[in-house]
Formats: structure tokens, C-alpha cells, sequence
């Protein structure tokens, strides 16, 4: 075990963007991208000084608490390999002793029927919070849709979408809706947009500035911003995070005229023949909730992304190990508070808008 230095940067970026397990969020853009908090990289090296597992590891200072350490999906490894899973639970708790930190909470791009994972999780010494059903209750969505595209042509992945889901496309190309690629400067229309979909589905989103790091730091090999148009006006955009094998639909906003073009199937069937084209394996639509009912507030979500034919995925959920359990047993109290008055405060906002 060992912590990333400037002299194996080049080869875990080579490492990480030839594994198939492969997740922008364990690469060193992001961790720029996420500057309010630490990023540190523990490497599981062979006898001969090869790479072969790899976690990121984002720290931050949390008022009164102290550190707190947070890994968003990984590991990058054999992930039934368990002298390396150690490797890189020793780094981590050796991590926790450099920075006095509280606690580790980690959401694993495993899939929740992974029993032998989860097995060998427990015997590393992780605890596993597995009851996850909505968006607000992680910081990664625990369910997500997963389109399969390996050597797969754009007439079969079409002819697989939902019939209505086609009938979309068909119908926002027929309206005139015209897909361009966006720069940097149309990112202020990308989120005037979005500050409008944050109202119409009671959200909150991040500012400008955030979406400007994020594409500073990732584009142009790792960032498209795709804007949908009708008569020369934006009415809609989606940002999507392209990284070794897979392409991740991250963002999306739609403005409230012309939504009966249907603007967003377009943008995502434009980026999903993309990922064809680039000979990609995965194309992930992200988030939906767990629970499927129609009388869900996120059902509509649901219903968009299921109809181009992708796997509903549920992931392992949260593992955590609290390396100072009464401090970590405060402040997940506190965390609880603090999302029960968000939501309540959310919702305010949402009826004075309505």
C-alpha cells in the first residue's frame, strides 16, 4: 500500500482508464473538481511495482467533529481479490490515523446481490448500510439505469427503446429540435435553464461557478455539454462525464416552453449514438429512486429513463467504519437534523414558487 505521489500520476490515470471498472469519480479531475474537499489516492502495488487496485479518497474538516473521509464509488481492482480489498483497507486506515479522522463512508459501484463482496467487506471490518430507497438518503444514488451498448449497433439499441420512448425522438427531430455540442460560455444558458427545473421540480442546484470547474477541469476528452434548441433558443441541455469504458448522464435541464418537442429523449439518444460511436460498453443514466410507485414526486424520472430499454441497477449502499464511534454516532444525529430541515425548507420553497 501506498499514497498516490506526482511520480504515479500518469500511470494510475492509465491504470484507472483501462479497467473496466472504470468510474470518473474515482479520477484525479474530479477530485479537482471537488475542491472543497482533500483528495488522496491509496495504490495496491504486485511484487514488481505494477498497480493493481486503487481507492480515492475525499477528506474534509467538518465543524466540531473533525475529518471525515468519503469515497464516492471504486474501488478500481479485482474486486474478489481480497489481499489486494486489504491493501487498500489498510491505506485507508492508515489515512484515517495521518488525518485523526472521525469516520469513513464509502458507496462502492458493487451491486447489492453481490454476496461474495459484501462478505468480504464484513471481514475487512466495514459495516453495511443497505436501506437506502431514496435520492436524499446517500450522497450516490443507490438505484441507477444502466444501458448495455458492447458491440452493440445504433438500429439494435433503438429498436429496444420503448415504443413511446421512439415516437419522442422521432417527434422532437420532426419539430425541428437541432442538437448542437456547447462551449464554455454556454454553460450560463445550460444553467439558467436549470435554475428553472430546480424550481418547476423542487430542487436545489449548485451555482454557475461549480459547473465551470467541473468543465475546466474535465472537458474537452472527458465533458460534453449538449444544448437542444428550437428557432435559435435554448429550451434544454444535458452534461454528460465520458471516462474509460462508460459515459454518465450527469445533469439535465429543461426549460418550461416548448417541453411538448420533446428536447430531452433527442439529447439522450444524440449521446447515446456517441457512445456507440466511441465504442463504449456502458451508458449510464444515473439516479432514480427505489421506489416505484406513480404516485411518486420522481416517478416521471423513472418512466423517462427506463424507456430506452437500460437495467434497473441497485448498488450495495453504504459502508462505513467509525473510527471514533461516539463522535461518528453525534454526528450522524446532526446529519439527520440537518437533511430533515433541508427538506422542510425545500418544500416551502417549492409551495411559495407554486
Amino acid at each position: 500500500m501506498q499514497i498516490l505521489t506526482q511520480k504515479d500520476k500518469k500511470a494510475y490515470e492509465e491504470f484507472l482508464i483501462n479497467n473496466e471498472r472504470c468510474n470518473f469519480q474515482q479520477s484525479l479531475e474530479w477530485g479537482e473538481v471537488k475542491q472543497a474537499w482533500k483528495n488522496e489516492i491509496i495504490l495496491s502495488k504486485n511484487k514488481n511495482g505494477k498497480i493493481v487496485g486503487a481507492i480515492s479518497v475525499l477528506i474534509r474538516k467538518m465543524p466540531i467533529f473533525g475529518n471525515f473521509m468519503y469515497i464516492s464509488r471504486g474501488p478500481t481492482c479485482d474486486i474478489y481479490d481480497e489481499n489486494i480489498l486489504k491493501d487498500l483497507t489498510n491505506g485507508l486506515k492508515e489515512l484515517a490515523k495521518r488525518y485523526k479522522a472521525f469516520a469513513l463512508k464509502w458507496e462502492p459501484d458493487i451491486k447489492s446481490n453481490d454476496k461474495e463482496f459484501r462478505e468480504i467487506a464484513e471481514r475487512l471490518g466495514f459495516k453495511i448500510n443497505d436501506n437506502a430507497k431514496d435520492f436524499s438518503e446517500g450522497i450516490q444514488p443507490r438505484y441507477v439505469f444502466r444501458l448495455d451498448i458492447k458491440n452493440k449497433a445504433e438500429d439494435e439499441v433503438f429498436s429496444a427503446f420503448h415504443q413511446k420512448t421512439r415516437y419522442n425522438i422521432r417527434l422532437a427531430t420532426k419539430r425541428g429540435v437541432i442538437i448542437k455540442e456547447g462551449k464554455r460560455e454556454d454553460l450560463k444558458d445550460f444553467h439558467k435553464i436549470m435554475e428553472v427545473t430546480g424550481k418547476r421540480d423542487n430542487f436545489m442546484i449548485r451555482p454557475l461557478s461549480y459547473f465551470e470547474t467541473m468543465y475546466d477541469k474535465l472537458s474537452p476528452n472527458h465533458l460534453k455539454l449538449m444544448m437542444a434548441y428550437y428557432e435559435d433558443k435554448p429550451i434544454a441541455g444535458i452534461i454528460d462525464i465520458i471516462y474509460g469504458n462508460k459515459i454518465w448522464y450527469l445533469y439535465g435541464a429543461s426549460s418550461n416552453q416548448h417541453r411538448n418537442l420533446m428536447p430531452n429523449y433527442l439529447l439522450q439518444w444524440e449521446m447515446i449514438k456517441y457512445a456507440i460511436k466511441q465504442k463504449k460498453d456502458i451508458y449510464d443514466f444515473r439516479g432514480v429512486v427505489g421506489i416505484v410507485d406513480e404516485k411518486h414526486p420522481q416517478y416521471g424520472l423513472y418512466r423517462f429513463k427506463k424507456g430506452f430499454n437500460a437495467e434497473f441497477t441497485e448498488f450495495i449502499g453504504e459502508l462505513y467504519i467509525n473510527y471514533k464511534p461516539i463522535t461518528y454516532k453525534m454526528y450522524k444525529i446532526t446529519e439527520k437534523l440537518y437533511k430533515k430541515m433541508a427538506g422542510v425548507k425545500n418544500t416551502i420553497k417549492g409551495r411559495k414558487i407554486s
